[in-house]
C-alpha cells in the first residue's frame, strides 16, 4: 500500500469515527424526547455521551500515526480501538432509542446485541497488542509469537462467548440478546472461562514492554517512558475507582443507585484511558520526545507537594519541619569534584526534616554546575535522592571502576558522591558516608 493510499485510508477511518460520534449526539437528543422507563437502567446522561467523545483521541491519534508511519501497526491499532469505542457509543444510543420508539429505526435489537460484546476487542486490543508491539509495531522477538496468537484467540473466543450467551441486554428493560442461543447456558460459562485469560495476556504484554525497556537505548527508551507514564496514570486512577466501587453497595459500575462522587470517580477511571493514545502519539511521532523526563519529574514534584500539603496540619500543630536556610560554597576545602575535575560551586539551600526523611531545595548561584544545567534542560523537579551507607568506600570504588561518578566531595563531616543512575532509576542517586553533623543545614 502506497503512502498516499495509507494516508487516505487512515484519515477516512478517523473521519468515520467523528461521523459516528456526531450521529450519537443526534440520536441522544431524539432519545431525550422519547419515553424511556427509568427501570430499564439505561444511562441517558449527557456526561456519558461526552465521556465516549473523549475517546475520539484514539482514532485521531491513530490516523495521524498511520498517515505518517503506515508501516507501524501502532497507528492502525489506535484507529481500530477508536472506531470500536465510537461504534459502542452510537450503537448504545441507537439500541435504546429503537426499542423505546418502535419502527423508528431498523434492527435496534440486533445493533444492541452487537454492542453487547464490542467492549471485549476494544479493551483487549488496547491492553495486549498495543503494549506488545510498541513502539515500532513489531514483536520484541520471535519468542513472543505464542503470546500474540494466544491473545488473538482469547479475544475471539471470549467475544464469541459473550455474543452467543443468552440473557437480557443491559439497559433495554429485559429485551433478550438476539444472538443468544437460548437453553445453552453453558455458553455463558464458556465465555467467562476465557475472560480471566485476557488480564493474564495483558500482564504478559506489559511484561514484554518492561523487558524491551531494559534492553532499550536512546530514543526507544524515551518512547517507552511515554507509554509507561500514561499507563501508570491509568492504573492508579483505576485502582482508586475499583477500591471505591468495592465499598459501594452498587453491583455494577455506573449503576443508577451509585452516589454522584462514585460515578464521577468511575468516569475519571474510564477517561484516563485517553492518556494512552496521547502518549503514544508523542512517542511514535517523536514529537518533543525527551520532554517525558520533565513531565515525570514535575509529576513527582506535584505529588510530593500534595503530600506535603496534606501533612500541613502536622507541621502547624506539632512543629515538624521548620526550614533552615543557608548558602553552601563548595571547592578545594571540601575536596569537591565534578566528573573528576576540581571546581567551585555555590548554592542556596533550604532544608526541612520530617522523621528520618530530609527534604532539600537547591538554588544554584552559578550557570555551569550540574544543578544549573538540570534547571536549564529539564526545569524544576527532583534532581537526586540521597541514601547513607556504611559501605561507602566500596560503593565509590565500584562506581569509579564503572565511570559512574558525577561529582564527589565532603560536607559537614560526611563524604558524598553523585552517581549516574538516571537511566536505571530515573533520578541521580547520592550516596553518603553518613548524615551531616547536627546543626548543619
Amino acid at each position: 500500500m502506497s503512502t498516499h493510499t495509507s494516508a487516505w485510508l487512515a484519515w477516512s477511518l478517523g473521519g468515520l469515527s467523528v461521523v459516528m460520534f456526531v450521529a450519537s449526539f443526534v440520536l441522544y437528543f431524539l432519545l431525550r424526547t422519547a419515553q424511556v422507563p427509568g427501570s430499564r437502567g439505561a444511562d441517558l446522561s449527557l456526561g456519558a455521551l461526552l465521556g465516549i467523545g473523549l475517546f475520539l483521541v484514539f482514532p485521531l491519534v491513530g490516523a495521524l500515526i498511520a498517515s505518517r508511519r503506515p508501516e507501524n501497526a501502532i497507528g492502525w491499532i489506535c484507529l481500530a480501538v477508536g472506531l470500536l469505542w465510537m461504534l459502542i457509543g452510537v450503537s448504545d444510543v441507537y439500541g435504546v432509542y429503537g426499542v423505546a420508539q418502535p419502527s423508528s429505526v431498523p434492527f435496534p435489537v440486533v445493533v444492541a446485541g452487537i454492542n453487547n460484546w464490542l467492549w471485549m476487542p476494544a479493551v483487549g486490543l488496547l491492553g495486549t497488542y498495543l503494549l506488545l508491539l510498541f513502539p515500532d509495531g513489531r514483536l520484541p522477538s520471535r519468542r513472543w509469537r505464542p503470546l500474540a496468537w494466544l491473545s488473538g484467540a482469547v479475544l475471539v473466543l471470549a467475544s464469541v462467548g459473550v455474543m452467543l450467551s443468552p440473557g437480557p441486554l443491559q439497559g433495554l428493560g429485559g429485551v433478550r440478546n438476539p444472538f443468544g442461543l437460548e437453553g445453552q447456558q453453558w455458553l455463558t460459562s464458556a465465555g467467562y472461562t476465557f475472560l480471566p485469560l485476557l488480564p493474564l495476556c495483558m500482564l504478559a504484554s506489559a511484561l514484554s514492554l518492561v523487558l524491551r525497556f531494559r534492553r532499550s537505548r536512546g530514543e526507544e527508551r524515551q518512547q517507552i517512558k511515554w507509554i509507561a507514564f500514561s499507563a501508570s496514570v491509568v492504573v492508579i486512577v483505576y485502582l482508586i475507582a475499583m477500591v471505591a466501587s468495592l465499598l459501594s453497595p452498587a453491583e455494577t459500575w455506573f449503576a443508577r443507585s451509585s452516589p454522584a462522587w462514585l460515578s464521577l470517580l468511575q468516569s475519571a477511571a474510564l477517561l484516563s484511558l485517553t492518556a494512552v493514545p496521547v502518549a503514544v502519539g508523542f512517542a511514535v511521532l517523536r514529537y518533543r520526545l525527551y520532554d517525558i523526563d520533565l513531565l515525570i519529574n514535575r509529576a513527582l514534584v506535584y505529588g510530593s507537594l500534595t503530600a506535603t500539603l496534606a501533612l500541613g496540619r502536622y507541621v502547624d500543630d506539632y512543629g515538624i519541619g521548620p526550614w533552615q536556610f543557608a548558602q553552601i560554597d563548595l571547592g578545594d576545602a571540601n575536596n569537591y569534584r565534578e566528573y573528576g575535575q576540581p571546581v567551585e560551586r555555590s548554592n542556596r539551600i533550604a532544608v526541612a526534616t520530617v522523621g528520618q526523611v530530609m527534604g532539600e531545595l537547591i538554588e544554584p548561584l552559578d550557570e555551569e554546575g550540574i544543578h544549573a544545567r538540570f534547571l536549564a534542560e529539564k526545569g524544576k523537579g527532583i534532581h537526586h535522592v540521597a541514601v547513607a551507607t556504611p559501605n561507602f568506600d566500596e560503593t565509590v570504588e565500584r562506581a569509579e571502576r564503572e565511570n559512574n561518578v558525577i561529582l564527589s566531595g565532603e560536607f559537614s563531616g560526611a563524604k558524598f558522591v553523585f552517581l549516574a543512575t538516571e537511566r536505571d532509576l530515573g533520578v541521580i542517586l547520592e550516596v553518603s558516608s553518613g548524615t551531616p553533623d547536627d546543626g548543619a543545614p
